[in-house]
């Protein structure tokens, strides 16, 4: 028997696997930069502020989302009334999606980034910088290192990691 914070495991490989995923997750989180800003030629500068910010980059794609995928990701909102132009927008063009490493990071990123509103945003972050709306908000950033781990599955294989 392995004793893992409050779990006990009765298979010590899969709970040390987990352990080990979780710890993995813990210092990484998921960004996209969203077809908003790759249209307006903000990529550069935008991957430019995150590495000054500290961060690494373990993975990082150039793709353009089918409108399936952009509603596969986007699921947990299908009942919102913004789901279909979520869906529509994130689909319009190329996104550059990414995992990030850095100490306490799905925190500092959040903060890097700035509030959805770019109105709201303080001074500096990405979102007053690069933002037009709180549709077009130029980023994604998870919420939680649970999600930064769904999130980065959706988009990149444990082979795409570094």
């Amino acid at each position: 028997m392995l004793k893992i914070h409050y779990l006990t495991c009765s298979k010590p490989l899969l709970c040390l696997t987990f352990a080990a995923k979780y710890t993995y997750m813990s210092n990484r989180t998921f960004t996209m930069i969203k077809p908003d800003a790759t249209s307006k030629g903000h990529t550069g500068a935008i991957l430019d502020q995150i590495l000054k910010a500290g961060f690494s980059i373990k993975a990082m794609k150039w793709i353009q989302l089918t409108e399936k995928q952009a509603g596969l990701f986007y699921d947990i909102h299908r009942e919102r009334p913004f789901f279909q132009e979520l869906v529509d927008f994130m689909s319009s063009g190329p996104i550059v999606a990414a995992v990030l490493e850095k100490e306490n990071a799905v925190a500092d990123f959040r903060t890097l980034i700035g509030a959805t509103n770019p109105a709201q945003a303080e001074e500096g972050t990405i979102r007053k910088r690069f933002a037009a709306s709180i549709g077009e908000n130029a980023v994604h950033g998870s919420d939680s290192d649970e999600n930064a781990l769904i999130e980065a599955d959706f988009f990149f294989s444990k082979l795409e990691r570094y």
